[in-house]
């Protein structure tokens, strides 16, 4: 699991207390709005700070439902600007997602490879997923290190290195290969610590609810495929 992290800097501390006083109900208007005005200050001031770009690495992970979902909203950003974009997906590849349906409608800015046989409980073939997460692995690392891709969403590959049919070794010297403009996704839950570390941006969902557990509602089309 991830450890929340919190940050010192002054201004981000400024920006949520500022925020937290704005909640309060005895505020009068004035204060309100003394408040609001220091907080575009401080916005101000950390944008500021803010003056160049890289490629990230992203992590979406935690038990919580609405990593690829996530990550898949990153795709639709960069294939609106024109940006060219590859999907790897690990485990899961032997059913057809709704979303590469979709995405094929984009043919000319998109490789979507879906390379697994199924979930570990379906396939009960440790060697044959072992050899597929290797496979995806090596064909994600084609569009990683070519610079002609924006963006490269490795969906799931989190699950084959927490059941250590991948190496985060070997994944993060990898990632370190990729051009400097180049932003690549890793979902799925168990993000082993190694990953963690070397990412630029880590989400955990969390589990609160999910209706499969609490009632017993299978997934369904549009909201899990």
């Amino acid at each position: 699991m991830v450890n929340n992290i919190s940050t010192d800097a002054p201004l981000d501390l400024e920006a949520e207390n500022l925020m937290e006083e704005a909640a309060s109900k005895s505020l009068t208007e004035d204060r309100y709005r003394q408040k609001m005005q220091r907080r575009q200050e401080v916005q101000t001031q950390r944008l500021a700070t803010a003056d160049r770009e890289k490629g990230l690495i992203i992590i979406n992970t935690g038990n919580g439902k609405g990593k690829t979902t996530a990550a898949l909203g990153m795709v639709m950003r960069s294939l609106g600007h024109g940006y060219k974009v590859a999907i790897i997906q690990f485990i899961k590849g032997a059913w057809e997602p709704a979303e590469k349906a979709v995405l094929s409608q984009w043919e000319n800015q998109i490789e979507f490879h879906a390379m697994g046989s199924g979930f570990t409980w379906e396939t009960q073939d440790r060697t044959r997923d072992i050899e597929e997460a290797q496979t995806a692995w090596l064909k994600g690392l084609e569009f990683i290190l070519n610079p002609e891709f924006k963006l490269v969403l490795l969906d799931e590959i989190n699950i084959a290195l927490k059941l250590g049919y991948l190496d985060p070794q070997e994944i993060v010297a990898g990632l370190a290969q990729k051009p400097e403009e180049t932003h690549v996704i890793l979902t799925g839950r168990g993000a082993p610590n190694l990953l963690i570390e070397t990412a630029d941006l880590v989400t955990e969902m969390k589990l609160v609810k999910h209706p499969f557990r609490e009632q017993g509602i299978k997934a369904q089309a549009g909201i899990e495929y």
